[in-house]
């Protein structure tokens, strides 16, 4: 190009050269207009599942609300309730008794009700007992109020993390699902947290919170699109998938996987209690049952309901610094082992965690042991503390 030609596409009098130079702007302006929208489009169908994930962990924030109710406000309680420890220990025990009859029973509610109507029951449960704990004047009331809330959170350990997984596309179906486990050490570490700082009273009002945002958020998610299918709702399963996804996406492909993956699941033999104990499946449900029970039976639950009262039996002046101390320590490990189990897998980070849970469980008994003896009785809260804290780590 000459010299001249140059000055003659500057002054845009040599339309042949500007138009070339137009064509070839164009194909990359177009390619990125089109990346652009793309993008915008992506975060617009990722939205509803975000803010349908946000909604359902408020149930999960509850049962951690739940659980770490009884730890910082046993010695509240007994003064005001003129409770004996063994009508505390009942009221504290009695939460999972409720919840063991919610899990039973869930299955049965969501299937009949729905992923959102189950949620609605559980929060109407948690919210009945929790009123019930905030009226109370004797131990009936509250042990009345107490197995309430462990009846909602049985309900809610099992819809929550179905409903996420079933609303979720496959790509951000693991990150959201580990939510929900997230949110119930955040609930119980801010029961630990505030619970030292307010009343018991005041503790049992703020675990209203999470039912109310849940309830008042389920009027605007979806139902579960997978559920809709299998009750045979095919018109308002295609609005609740398009609704998750935008507008904009082409749910086509998907809906047909959902069809087909319950029709074949529909096709398949009714599983049988039988089933459980039969050679076939004998190993894998020893393992999966085993996992389960003994996790419960190394009394990590116990120290989690009563750790306010074991550190002030173990010589420290109050117990309020203790729980606020498991509160700045559980989150952050929770968190951690999040980012871990897809990086190290599950069965190392299984065996740290019953490691780890030995270790605390050894230090706690080793201090009590110290303090019946009369031996090192400086050493005995160092060791309860270092003990409780290593255990729900």
């Amino acid at each position: 190009m000459t010299i001249q030609e140059i000055k003659d596409v500057e002054r845009g009098e040599n339309r042949e050269i500007v138009n070339k130079v137009e064509d070839l702007k164009n194909p990359l302006l177009k390619k990125v207009a089109d990346h652009d929208g793309e993008k915008s489009e992506i975060n617009e169908s990722y939205l509803m599942v975000l803010f349908s994930t946000f909604v359902a962990v408020c149930g999960s924030f509850e049962f951690g609300s739940c659980v770490g109710y009884s730890a910082p406000t046993q010695s509240s309680i007994r003064h005001d309730l003129n409770l004996s420890l063994a009508e505390f220990s009942m009221f504290g025990s009695i939460l999972t008794i409720g919840a063991m009859l919610g899990a039973v029973m869930s299955g049965q509610i969501s299937d009949l009700t729905g992923r959102k109507g189950a949620m609605r029951t559980s929060a109407c449960f948690c919210i009945t007992g929790w009123l019930a704990v905030f009226f109370s004047k004797g131990a009936l009331l509250l042990d009345v109020g107490r197995f309430f809330t462990g009846y909602g959170i049985g309900v809610f350990s099992y819809v929550v993390p179905v409903y996420i997984a079933e609303i979720s596309p496959k790509n951000l179906r693991g990150g959201l699902t580990t939510l929900n486990q997230l949110m119930i050490v955040i609930g119980s570490s801010v029961s630990f947290m505030i619970g030292s700082l307010i009343s018991w009273k005041t503790l049992a009002l703020t675990g209203l919170a999470p039912c109310i945002v849940l309830l008042f958020g389920l009027c605007f998610i979806p139902e579960s699109p997978r559920w809709l299918a299998k009750a045979g709702r095919e018109k308002e399963f295609r609005v609740a998938l398009q609704k998750l996804r935008g507008n904009k996406t082409d749910i086509t492909n998907e809906a047909q996987e959902i069809e087909v993956s319950i029709q074949a699941i529909e096709v398949l033999p009714k599983a049988r209690i039988q089933d459980l104990v039969s050679k076939k499946y004998g190993r894998s449900v020893t393992i999966g049952v085993s996992l389960m029970v003994f996790q419960q039976f190394v009394g990590i639950n116990g120290i989690g309901f009563y750790a306010s009262e074991t550190f002030v039996r173990a010589g420290l002046s109050s117990g309020k610094l203790g729980t606020m101390a498991i509160a700045c320590v559980q989150v952050p490990i929770t968190v951690l082992g999040t980012i871990l189990i897809d990086k190290c897998g599950r069965r190392p980070l299984i065996m740290i965690s019953a490691g780890g849970i030995f270790l605390g469980c050894m230090l706690t008994g080793t201090s009590f042991v110290l303090k019946g003896q009369s031996l090192l009785l400086e050493w005995v809260p160092v060791l309860a503390v270092g003990g409780v804290l290593v255990s729900k780590t």
